[in-house]
């Protein structure tokens, strides 16, 4: 009992007794079940009470091979955005205050200029996800007016939210036309009526409809639109600032990008800062100043703004763009890397990992079942749903998966093995995997 008084410093107080009520109920309940011998260490109840201290949100490993993993937190952030959080988050900032003019500004000003320039449109607002800036958008735009949408596109994102929710949200009126696979000019055309307030595209990007289908372009809404005298919004999801012709040399399916879209003439288009883009969680509005600053004026607005450090993350990625440094983000670094280079570092990993083990006289027994291996890899995040990246992997046997994720580092299963994906796998973070490779491998040994 002196010992562990002597210790009790190394914890909170509060973490201490938590852990202590913890085990006397653990030991009540052992004794209940009819058993007499059992212990509490101090180990123990220091153990638990430094488990307790540590944060639920941790840093974890991702070798999944899904480079926009919803789960794991989307983009990981490149190194500017991470100084620019690190520099607003230390002090206090103009976040909103006018330096030049020495009176409060608008949080909104920050991104408008770089917003303008990346897409071409005429004005810019940011909030806190893409959900929010659609549903910002379309109460905006119309709000207890009709919304006319293709039924091909009423999608569900993650945590089954549904389009058709986000409408209600909206307190717009939605009005379904064609069919699942097929929508005409037509049929956008015979649902405009006085009541109608908004033609509306989203952009299918957690999914994929193939075969015999047909879709209305961008500019033929649009133009339909103008025609009727009835506004139009594109949420395009995901949001893709890089050119085509670098999306082909990566070998993935053309998409959308966000220039095309405004090009179109849409009066908002909608977009996520985190997933393609390779920024921190946002939602992007950019188009016509009239539609923006209907958003903007919008009694929503207060609920859905960034926060400081959101716009300071942004800011930082946007402008790895503007200055031609894209290919430094880590999810386009992801997205770019050959098969040959993860092959290479596939096959590094792997020899460090058996250097070490043979220096611990494991004779070889303790490797069985490692090896590489070729593989997919998907981008995620409700992104490019028919992107297939070829990748190689690091494979164990499945029942290293729970070490593995006792050490953060997160694979996926298949065909009895754990897979190690280095396409998700950042070259610094590469030291801790063979780490916690190696340590899994000797612990079976």
């Amino acid at each position: 009992m002196h010992a562990l008084a002597d210790r009790a410093g190394e914890v909170p107080r509060w973490a201490a007794i938590e852990a202590a009520r913890t085990l006397i109920a653990k030991a009540r309940a052992t004794i209940a079940a009819g058993a007499t011998d059992f212990e509490i260490s101090d180990d123990e109840l220091l153990g638990l009470a430094n488990e307790l201290c540590r944060p639920s949100l941790r840093r974890v490993i991702n070798a999944t091979g899904v480079v926009l993993h919803t789960n794991l937190g989307r983009a990981p952030l490149g190194g500017e955005a991470q100084q620019a959080i690190q520099e607003l988050a230390s002090g206090y900032s103009n976040v909103e205050y006018d330096l030049a003019k020495g009176r409060r500004g608008s949080r909104h000003d920050h991104l408008r200029e770089m917003l303008r320039t990346l897409t071409g449109a005429q004005d810019a607002i940011v909030v806190n996800n893409n959900a929010a800036a659609t549903v910002l958008g379309l109460a905006a735009l119309a709000q207890d007016r009709e919304i006319v949408v293709s039924r091909g596109e009423l999608i569900e994102i993650g945590g089954s939210f549904r389009l058709p929710d986000i409408l209600a949200l909206s307190r717009g009126v939605m009005v379904e036309v064609g069919t699942t696979n097929k929508t005409h000019a037509r049929d956008y055309e015979q649902a405009i009526r006085p009541a109608t307030g908004l033609l509306l595209k989203v952009h299918r990007s957690n999914f994929a409809i193939v075969g015999f289908t047909a879709e209305v372009a961008l500019a033929d809404l649009v133009a339909l639109g103008r025609a009727r005298g009835v506004a139009t919004m594109i949420d395009l999801g995901s949001g893709m600032l890089i050119e085509r012709e670098q999306q082909r040399e990566w070998g993935l399916p053309e998409e959308v990008t966000v220039k095309e879209a405004v090009a179109s003439g849409a009066d908002l288009v909608t977009f996520s800062g985190d997933k393609l883009l390779g920024g921190p969680q946002a939602g992007i509005c950019v188009g016509s100043v009239a539609a923006i600053e209907k958003a903007r004026a919008h009694p929503l607005m207060r609920a859905l703004r960034p926060d400081k450090l959101t716009l300071a993350a942004l800011s930082a990625t946007l402008a790895m763009y503007r200055d031609g440094r894209s290919d430094e983000l880590p999810v386009i670094r992801m997205i770019a890397k050959s098969p040959e280079q993860l092959r290479a570092a596939a096959d590094a990993v792997v020899q460090s990992i058996c250097v070490v083990l043979e220096g611990e006289h494991t004779h070889g027994m303790a490797i069985e079942g490692l090896d590489v291996s070729p593989c997919i890899s998907t981008i995620g995040g409700g992104a490019m749903p028919t992107a297939e990246l070829p990748s190689f992997a690091v494979r164990l046997p499945s029942e290293f998966e729970p070490m593995l994720r006792a050490a953060h580092v997160i694979g996926r299963i298949s065909d009895g093995k754990v897979w190690l994906d280095l396409r998700t796998v950042a070259d610094e973070e590469l030291f801790q995997l063979i780490a916690a490779v190696q340590s899994c491998v000797m612990s079976r040994a």
